[in-house]
């Protein structure tokens, strides 16, 4: 009896240290909410280009026109990050199995 009152107070006791744990963490990462916020929006920008291609092709498209180097410009830009990405990812893949 004496072993399940032992048992139930350091239960208790983790509990409450783990709920000072959670508050300290969500008080430290308040610090990184503005950059959270701009990941959160840059992946939601990135889903909506990605359900909606046909607006950046129409974009790509009337640069193309307009200002033909600069549309070189940024697809040798844009070709060199894809590049990076990709061997980040590769990278990243070959160390977490």
């Amino acid at each position: 009896m004496i072993r399940l009152v032992e048992l139930a107070l350091k239960k208790q006791r983790l509990q409450m240290q783990a709920a000072a744990q959670r508050l300290q963490m969500a008080q430290h990462l308040q610090a990184f909410a503005p950059a959270f916020a701009v990941a959160d929006s840059a992946l939601s920008a990135g889903r909506w280009i990605k359900s909606h291609p046909q607006w950046l092709v129409g974009a790509a498209v009337v640069l193309l026109v307009a200002r033909p180097r600069a549309a070189f410009r940024w697809l040798r830009r844009g070709f060199f990050a894809w590049r990076a990405l990709r061997r980040a990812r590769q990278a990243l893949h070959s160390l977490i199995p």
